[in-house]
């Protein structure tokens, strides 16, 4: 059975964790009220999150249903200070993925292999390694930090000097670093990696632009292992109707590269294993509105849903002015 945990804002307006294993209701879980508490807590009884929340199971029932319709579910995971929390993620990790980034970029190539084809075909080729040995490192991109998550119901904010703002559907992991450096992983979310496709095309070199900072977290924590086909589907709205919509795989079957090769190779470096931490890390996708022609416009809204998630990811376009860029001296 799918084991969840949400972050919510109750009615009062205070927060709780709520664990459910099922349906359209949990349980709150009593003593913490952010997912980064409850894990800190299970490090130090060195429990499983799971357990940790079942040792903390109140009588009282949430309404998960409602929570959603009155706008109170939040991200599954924060952290007191945002500095802390790493937004990362790899591209050109699913088969099929190269297909868009490859076409954008051929015409450039003068009928060569283009370099993200080499790099997918490194994926296919070394991205599922043997047990205890390591595979080929994907493409890796930082993304932005903890302030610049989004929850479900809340808008994407896509700066004035974005050519684009598109959908990118995928799981993203979430991870804590204990006290001895060593990255646990809590679990899974849905996620909406977003970025400027226009930029990204432009020139490959470009793709950390084109990474628009913020993403946006499905409500809910899965915990334990990911199953190794996840089908979902992606679909944008305007105007409350459908005007796109994909089926979008993922998982390890669908992928050129294992999860364990992806953690690998992000939690190699020191940087990524200071204690206290946390990591959301999205692992990819195969299926952009933007490679069908699809211009997005203010307002839209991109509509997420996989299994074993239950609950949607929803968001709609917004559009934000963008800070001076000026710097004086000082």
């Amino acid at each position: 059975m799918t084991f969840r945990l949400l972050q919510i804002t109750t009615p009062t307006g205070s927060r709780a964790v709520v664990a459910s294993e099922g349906g359209d209701s949990g349980w709150r879980v009593d003593g913490v009220t952010t997912v980064y508490e409850l894990a800190r807590l299970a490090l130090q009884k060195r429990s499983s999150l799971k357990d940790a929340a079942s040792s903390r199971r109140s009588s009282e029932q949430i309404d998960l249903a409602q929570a959603e319709k009155q706008g109170r579910l939040l991200a599954p995971i924060d952290h007191p200070d945002s500095a802390h929390l790493y937004l990362t993620g790899t591209g050109l990790t699913h088969l099929g993925s190269a297909e868009g980034r490859d076409k954008m970029h051929k015409a450039a190539a003068s009928g060569q292999v283009t370099d993200s084809m080499r790099m997918f075909m490194m994926g296919v080729e070394g991205g599922k390694p043997a047990p205890g040995t390591v595979g080929a490192q994907p493409e890796w991109f930082y993304k932005g930090d903890g302030s610049h998550i989004v929850g479900t119901g809340n808008a994407l904010p896509s700066p004035d000097f974005a050519l684009d703002g598109s959908e990118e559907p995928e799981i993203a992991g979430i991870y804590i670093i204990d006290d001895q450096g060593n990255p646990h992983r809590l679990g899974f979310c849905l996620a909406n990696e977003f970025s400027d496709h226009i930029i990204e095309r432009g020139n490959y070199l470009w793709l950390a632009h084109s990474k628009l900072r913020h993403a946006a977290l499905g409500p809910e924590l899965v915990t334990g292992e990911l199953p190794s086909d996840v089908r979902g589907t992606s679909r944008l709205l305007r105007n409350g109707k459908k005007i796109w919509e994909k089926p979008f795989l993922t998982g390890e079957t669908n992928m050129s590269h294992t999860i364990a090769n992806l953690e690998h190779h992000h939690f190699k470096y020191a940087l990524f294993r200071r204690p206290g931490d946390l990591h959301v890390h999205f692992y990819g996708t195969a299926t952009l509105s933007f490679s069908d022609g699809i211009k997005t416009q203010e307002g839209d809204v991109f509509e997420i849903e996989a299994p074993p998630f239950r609950l949607p990811l929803r968001n709609p376009l917004g559009r934000v002015a963008s800070p001076s860029s000026a710097v004086t001296s000082l």
